[in-house]
C-alpha cells in the first residue's frame, strides 16, 4: 500500500487535498493531509514563534505515523510546503520512499523559504525589514491578489471563495528561518509536477538544465521524473482526479526524464547556426560585441539582446552563442552593425539590471563613429523579450525597428514582478508608428506562446504595426534544434524585415 503525506502550500490547510485525497483513497492508497502549526494545525506553541522548524516537526510527526516496513511513502509538498517536507524527509530519509514537488521550486541548505517566494518586492521588503517570530501575512482575499502567489487558471469562483475563507495568516518566521539539511534527502528519488498554466514546462526546464547550471544538474538523475498538468498553480483545487493519477504514477516510478547534457553533442544553445554566414571584422567593447560591414561609411546597427535568465558562470557567455554572432553576421552581410550586448539577467529578479544594461549598450552602440546613430535597431530573443516593454513605452525617433524572436511578452504567472514595466503586451499601445518584427514559432511552449498571442491581440486593438513571421514546425531557439529550409527561410526574412525598415530614409 502507498501513503501520501499532503503537505500544503503558503496559507492554506488540510482542507485543499479534499478532493484529491478523496481519490487517492478511493484507488486503495492511504492520503494523509499535514495539519501545519498556525495554518490549521496545532495552537502556537507556548513562550515561542512558529518557524519553519516548527512545520518541518509536523511533517516529521506524520511520517512517524503513517511511516512502516510494509508500505510505501511518498511526501507530497506543494508552494511553500515543499520546504517543510525536504526538511523532513532529510530527518526521515528511511521512511520515505519518494518526494514530489508540487509546483514548487528546489530547497536548499542554508536558504529560506522566502527565496522561493514569487512576489519579488515581497522578498526585498522581509529581506530588509526581517520580521519577528511572531509576525504573519495576511492572506490574499481577491483573485488577483491570490494570482500574485500563482496563477489561479481552473479554480472556480466558489473555490476560490472557499479558498479565501479558509486561508490563514502565514507565519513570517516559516519564510525566513532557513533550511538546514544533512544530505540525506539527496538519496531520495524525486517527482515534479509542473502545473503549466503557471508558467513552467518540461521543455523549459530542459532548456534550462542545458545552460548548465549547476544547480539543475540533479535533475538529469534517472531517478527523477516529470509530470505536467495543464492548469495553474492550485491543481488539487482545479484538476483533482488528474492530480491524483499523475500522484499514483509517480509513486509507480512513472514519468519523463530529462535528457543528460551530453560531452560528445553541445547543447541546443550551443549547436551550429541554421545559416552558414561568413565571419565578418569583430571587435569588443567591454560587454559588446560589434559585428562590422565591408564599408567605411556610418551605418545603421541592429543591436541583439539575449534571453535568460542565463546562470552567472555560464560560458561562453552569450555573445559568443552561435545564434547570435549568426544574426550579428547576417547584419554585417546586409551592410549595418551587428551588435551583440552580455547583460545580466542571471534571475527573475534582474530585469532591472538587465534593462540597464542594454540601455547602456544602446548608448555605446550609438556612440560609435562607424554607427549611424539615427538608424538603430533593437532586436530581443526569448526571455529578453520583456525588456523590449520599456523601448515600446516610450519609442526614441532614432529607433527604426524593434524584433522579437521566440520572445516571452508578458510576465510569466510564477514570476512575481510588481509593476508592469516589463510587460511589452501592455507597453505595445505606446508603440505609436515603431514597425514591429516578431518572428513566431509553431511548436513553442504553451506559457510563451500565449504571451505572444497577448501581446498579438494588444497590438491589433492599439493598430501597432506589427510583422508577424512564422515558423510553423519550428521550435524554441529554431535556429539550431530545427536546421530546416523553412528555418532558414525564416531567418533571412526576419533579417531583411529589419534591414528594409533600417534602410528607409527620414526619421521614423
Amino acid at each position: 500500500m502507498t501513503a501520501f503525506v499532503l503537505v500544503s502550500g503558503m496559507f492554506t490547510g488540510t482542507h485543499v487535498w479534499q478532493d484529491t485525497a478523496a481519490r487517492l483513497t478511493a484507488a486503495g492508497a492511504g492520503a494523509h493531509p499535514v495539519a501545519l502549526t498556525g495554518l490549521d494545525g496545532p495552537p502556537r506553541p507556548e513562550g515561542g514563534g512558529i518557524d519553519l522548524e516548527t512545520h518541518i516537526a509536523d511533517v516529521v510527526a506524520v511520517l512517524d505515523s503513517v511511516g512502516a516496513a510494509d508500505r510505501k511513502v511518498v511526501l507530497v509538498g506543494h508552494d511553500y510546503g515543499i520546504h517543510p517536507a525536504v526538511g523532513a524527509a532529510d530527518r526521515r530519509a528511511g521512511l520515505v520512499d519518494r518526494i514530489v514537488y508540487l509546483d514548487s521550486g528546489m530547497p536548499r541548505d542554508g536558504a529560506p523559504a522566502l527565496a522561493a517566494v514569487p512576489d519579488q518586492s515581497l522578498r526585498q521588503r522581509l529581506t530588509a525589514g526581517g520580521g519577528g517570530a511572531d509576525d504573519v501575512l495576511r492572506p490574499p482575499a481577491t483573485r488577483a491578489e491570490w494570482d500574485s502567489w500563482g496563477s489561479t487558471e481552473g479554480v472556480s469562483d466558489p473555490l476560490l471563495d472557499r479558498l479565501a475563507a479558509l486561508a490563514a495568516p502565514q507565519p513570517t518566521g516559516t519564510l525566513l528561518q532557513p533550511l538546514r539539511l544533512t544530505g540525506a534527502v539527496a538519496d531520495v528519488p524525486t517527482t515534479g509536477v509542473l502545473c503549466t498554466g503557471n508558467g513552467t514546462s518540461i521543455e523549459m526546464v530542459q532548456m534550462l538544465v542545458g545552460f548548465g547550471d549547476p544547480a539543475l544538474r540533479a535533475l538529469v538523475d534517472p531517478r527523477v521524473t516529470f509530470f505536467e498538468l495543464a492548469t495553474g498553480h492550485w491543481p488539487m483545487l482545479s484538476r483533482p482526479a488528474e492530480l491524483a493519477d499523475v500522484l499514483l504514477r509517480a509513486a509507480a516510478g512513472e514519468g519523463h526524464r530529462l535528457e543528460p547534457v551530453e560531452e560528445t553533442e553541445p547543447p541546443v544553445h550551443l549547436r551550429p547556426f541554421v545559416l552558414d554566414v561568413p565571419e565578418v571584422p569583430r571587435e569588443r567593447h567591454g560587454n559588446v560585441d560589434l559585428h562590422l560591414p565591408d564599408t567605411r561609411e556610418p551605418r545603421p546597427a541592429v543591436l541583439f539582446v539575449h534571453g535568460g535568465p542565463v546562470p552567472a558562470d555560464a560560458r561562453p557567455t552569450p555573445r559568443d552563442w552561435p545564434t547570435l554572432t549568426g544574426y550579428a553576421r547576417c547584419a554585417a552581410a546586409g551592410g549595418a552593425v551587428g551588435a551583440v550586448v552580455d547583460h545580466r539577467l542571471h534571475d527573475l529578479a534582474d530585469y532591472e539590471r538587465a534593462a540597464a544594461d542594454v540601455a547602456a549598450a544602446v548608448d555605446l552602440v550609438r556612440a560609435d563613429p562607424r554607427v549611424d546613430a539615427d538608424r538603430v535597431a533593437l532586436w530581443f530573443f526569448s526571455g529578453g523579450g520583456p525588456i523590449a516593454a520599456d523601448w515600446l513605452d516610450a519609442p526614441p525617433p532614432w529607433l527604426r525597428c524593434l524584433a522579437a524572436t521566440y520572445p516571452v511578452l508578458a510576465p510569466l504567472p510564477n514570476w512575481g514582478m510588481s509593476g508592469d514595466r516589463f510587460d511589452p503586451a501592455r507597453a505595445v499601445a505606446n508603440a505609436g508608428a515603431l514597425p514591429v518584427v516578431l518572428t513566431r514559432v509553431g511548436l513553442e511552449m504553451p506559457e510563451i506562446a500565449a504571451t505572444v498571442e497577448k501581446f498579438l491581440a494588444a497590438a491589433e486593438e492599439c493598430g501597432a504595426d506589427v510583422e508577424v513571421v512564422d515558423v510553423p514546425h519550428g521550435h524554441h531557439a529554431f535556429e539550431t534544434v530545427d536546421p530546416t529550409d523553412e528555418s532558414r527561410e525564416a531567418v533571412r526574412h526576419a533579417v531583411r524585415a529589419v534591414l528594409t525598415r533600417l534602410d528607409r530614409p527620414g526619421t521614423r
